[in-house]
């Protein structure tokens, strides 16, 4: 009989936050199951913010504040990396993982349907890259973008032309 067993941070492993996936060794056991996968809890993080992202609706990432720091922290050189998780936090377990998602949505939408769209999305994406169960996706809204906001310059664009 084989068994997976994804355990995160307890026991006596030393790697807190990463979650790992065992199972049976040896010659008779299936190929799959041989050996140890982990997955760190800023992967989860990355995959629970590129599906929120993909929902129609979702302007942005990040409470206020946040989303202000990653800004100024794009515009400096290699200082980008977190702009996927930027309102994203993630607990991992031995088998499930929760997600926290602050959302700026865009104005006209019914914020209901967008929060069930990324709370579908994201456990499908999750669920179904890590193994891990959604036990749960909280969704603040902090914010609502509207049409006539001025939008900030493209990180790509120039300032001469």
């Amino acid at each position: 009989m084989t068994d997976n067993i994804t355990s995160v941070g307890g026991g006596n492993r030393s790697e807190a936050g990463v979650s790992a996936l065992k199972g049976r060794t040896g010659a008779g056991a299936p190929a799959e199951t041989r050996g140890k996968t982990t997955i760190a809890d800023g992967v989860v993080a990355k995959i629970a913010g590129m599906a929120a992202r993909e929902v129609e609706g979702i302007y942005s990432l990040g409470a206020g504040m946040a989303r202000a720091i990653g800004a100024m922290r794009e515009r400096v050189p290699g200082g980008g990396g977190g702009a996927v998780t930027r309102g994203v936090k993630v607990e991992v377990g031995e088998r499930q993982a929760a997600v926290d998602l602050d959302v700026v949505v865009e104005y006209g939408v019914s914020i209901v349907d967008v929060a069930g769209g990324v709370r579908t999305n994201v456990i499908s994406a999750v669920e179904r890259m890590t193994g891990l169960e959604v036990v749960e996706v909280n969704i603040a809204v902090d914010d609502v973008h509207l049409p006539d906001e001025e939008q900030e310059a493209e990180p790509d664009e120039g300032r001469v032309r």
